[in-house]
């Protein structure tokens, strides 16, 4: 595999990608930057010396190395091979033999090793390398980022993660940081579920939501939701920790997609997939995930 080149592409500059770009930016490397939205990366190209694409296929012609940050796998399979793999006006139809793919998206572990094998084809080598922490981690270059590849890549490429995380995790082979990226989602969403059943059961028996919070948290209870969430997103009415329910909902699926695949027991992921599901139906795809607190306040 070929080491990282010159220029590094970053496909989709949103939430997390653009401060994902920006530590890469201010830690010296050189980028080419695209997304659909031109006002996205027209900010960015404001505050930093990065170069701005003008296409998918500018992407790969520019680039030896394109880290794809998108809202799942099937747009990060359209963006690199084109409408249903035609190879037209994509990320991939420009790419050089010995490329480097690393996909940072939240995407199907099934799917990654489908793409893997069709981008290998081409000469092309594709990384899985999810994230965890938010926003808030995004900003602070202290994500959590899970790798899926052979060793020697992840040896070569860890110093490029280390500009956006300082948790850095070789999860296994193809499809490995994509699974278990899934499966932590799934662990959180369900964690977030039962702590505001349990808040919302409190403050109905009389006590003082806060004051539940401070409990939880002093004891075994305590989750990433009664920690980071409940006091700061839901208790204060602001439900803007920054993650869309649709996106919570598609992790879910995709987690419980994977135990299914497996033979697990899906006892508690199938009912805690239904629950998301039906967030996500009700409330939008963009409404924040903390907003489940106030809809099963509502008796939903």
């Amino acid at each position: 595999m070929t080491a990282i080149s010159s220029k590094i592409g970053f496909v989709g500059i949103g939430a997390m990608g653009t401060p994902m770009a920006t530590n890469l930016a201010k830690a010296g490397y050189k980028l080419v930057i695209y997304d659909t939205d031109v006002k996205r990366t027209a900010a960015l190209a404001s505050t930093l010396e990065v170069e701005v694409a003008d296409s998918l296929a500018a992407i790969g012609a520019a680039c030896g190395t394109v880290i794809t940050m998108l809202p799942d796998g099937k747009i990060v399979r359209q963006a690199l091979c084109g409408e249903t793999d035609s190879y037209k006006d994509c990320i991939a139809a420009a790419l050089k033999p010995g490329s480097l793919v690393i996909d940072m998206s939240s995407s199907s572990p099934v799917g990654t090793r489908e793409l893997g094998a069709l981008l290998e084809k081409r000469g092309i080598k594709l990384v899985d390398a999810p994230v965890s922490n938010g926003v808030r981690g995004a900003i602070a270059a202290t994500l959590a980022i899970m790798i899926g590849g052979d060793t020697t890549m992840f040896t070569q490429m860890k110093p490029l993660f280390e500009k956006m995380g300082n948790q850095i995790f070789h999860a296994g082979p193809l499809g490995a940081g994509h699974a278990i990226k899934a499966l932590n989602n799934y662990v959180s969403a369900a964690g977030l579920v039962a702590a505001c059943e349990a808040v919302v059961a409190g403050r109905r028996f009389g006590l003082d939501g806060a004051v539940i919070v401070d409990i939880l948290n002093a004891s075994s209870g305590m989750n990433n939701t009664t920690r980071n969430k409940f006091k700061q997103h839901m208790l204060s009415g602001t439900y803007g920790a920054g993650f869309f329910t649709g996106l919570m909902a598609k992790d879910v699926r995709t987690a419980l997609e994977v135990i299914e695949a497996t033979g697990t027991s899906s006892g508690l992921a199938k009912p805690c997939t239904d629950i998301w599901n039906k967030i996500e139906q009700d409330l939008g795809f963009t409404a924040d995930h903390t907003e489940m607190f106030r809809y099963i306040e509502g008796g939903k």
